[in-house]
Order: C-alpha cells, then structure tokens, then sequence
C-alpha cells in the first residue's frame, strides 16, 4: 500500500493507523503520571457535569450526581453505581466500599474494589448535601442504590457514555483524553495535593502495593512553589536549637 502511494496509483494508504502515536502517549501518561489525566480543579468538574447533564436525552441530574461522586471519592463508576444506603455513614461522613459478591438485580455483580477487604473514603461537605438528600429519599431501605439511571437502572460507565454523549461534551470542553476512568485520577490527585499522607492514600485508593500510590506523589507547580518558600522561611529564621543548658552542680570541676 505504501509503494503504491508512492508510485501515485492511490492517494492514500486505507491500512493506515492513524494517531496512534497519541493514544500510546495517553497509555504511558497513565501508566507513569496518572495525575497527567485528571481535572484541573472542582470548577473544572462543575462544568463537566453541567454539560453532561445538559447533553443527556432527559437532562437527568443523576448522571451528573455520579460523576461528581467518583471524582470527589476517587471511585469507580462500577463502585459508584454499587454505594447502598447501609454504606454510608452520615455521623462521620464515611463510605465503605465493599465487594458484591452476589448478583445485582439487573443480574449483574458489581466489582466494586479490586482488594479482597472494603476500603473505607471520607465524603467532602461539597457532596454531603446530594448524599443526605439521596438516603432521606431511599426511606428506612438499608439495601436502596443511592446512584441509579432515569428509570433505576443501573449505572455502567457505557451506560453513562451514551446517555450523556461522553466523548462528544469532553472534546467540546477540550479535555479529549479524559475517560470515565479519569475520575478516579482525579480524585486520587486532588488528595495527594491537599496533602494526604502516602499511607493514608493507599488505603483510601485501595492499592495493593505503595509504588502505585506512590504515582500520584508528583509535586506539581504549587506544591513545588510552596516547597520554596518554605525553605527561604527556614532559612531566614535560622536553625531552631534549643538554648544551652547551664551544667549541674555535680559535673562542675572541684573547688568551685
């Protein structure tokens, strides 16, 4: 086919592949810095959700609900889809995620983490008000799904693609690389940049080994900037030594 461009029997090669050098790019970003794919801050998610909400069939503020939910607990949409009433603690703001082992009524059995224990993910007080509104409306059922489709479905990241036209409102927005996965980039990022300690992180994102954490540890411009000002405070105050100690009676020398 190449020869045959050349030799201008045809205009261009149909077995040609082309942007792959784009999508290995997006591969490795994800497999070396995965905070390369996240969003940039809350109002950038705003603005997804709105759009995704605006662009659905039935404008649905469920999907956006869902959305903000992974990226603020850095969770799986398959997780999110899974979050019962029982699994939220409303005395301390806290969602256990845990393994479904059992199948969903749409048959279905949600993977939720990947571990073989639940994990345990702080709910922020910019969710608490939609999470408290969801259980008041689940009524006294432990087992309510908290996050369903228009018609109590179940939520899947494809389900979530075409009812809200997914790559469609990511491009117009300009963040063409960003996939349902990246929700969970997203908040893992925003964690580790507000300063959650590495243990800490694991344990929310529910990895098995810390060098994955570990992935998300970049500094980026800010904490890089912060890390300097830091240093010239230190070293204009001086080192902190303790003020020297007057010797006792017993290690003074004889005869004085």
């Amino acid at each position: 086919m190449e020869q045959a461009v050349r030799d201008g029997l045809i205009t261009a090669n149909p077995a040609r592949v082309k942007g792959w050098q784009r999508q290995y790019q997006q591969a490795e970003d994800e497999l070396d810095d995965p905070r390369a794919l996240a969003l940039r801050d809350w109002a950038a998610l705003q603005e997804l959700t709105t759009a995704l909400v605006a662009r659905s069939a039935d404008q649905y503020p469920g999907w956006g609900d869902a959305v903000v939910f992974a990226a603020s607990t850095a969770a799986r949409i398959g997780e999110v889809s899974g979050v019962r009433v029982k699994d939220i603690d409303l005395n301390h703001w806290i969602w256990t995620v845990r393994r479904q082992t059992t199948p969903s009524p749409g048959g279905l059995a949600d993977k939720n983490t990947k571990g073989k224990v639940a994990r345990r993910v702080p709910l922020i007080e910019e969710v608490r008000p939609m999470i408290a509104r969801r259980v008041l409306a689940a009524g006294s059922r432990p087992d309510a799904s908290l996050f369903t489709g228009p018609r109590g479905g179940r939520i899947t990241t494809a389900v979530l693609r075409d009812a809200t036209h997914w790559d469609e409102v990511v491009a117009t927005l300009g963040y063409d690389h960003l996939r349902r996965r990246d929700l969970r980039h997203t908040g893992l990022t925003w964690m580790a940049d507000a300063g959650v300690p590495l243990h800490g992180l694991r344990l929310i994102a529910g990895h098995g080994s810390l060098s994955t954490t570990q992935r998300y540890l970049h500094p980026d411009l800010q904490s890089v900037a912060r890390a300097g000002r830091t240093l010239s405070a230190h070293l204009t105050a001086g080192p902190d030594l303790p003020p020297p100690s007057a010797p006792s009676p017993s290690a003074r020398p004889p005869g004085l």
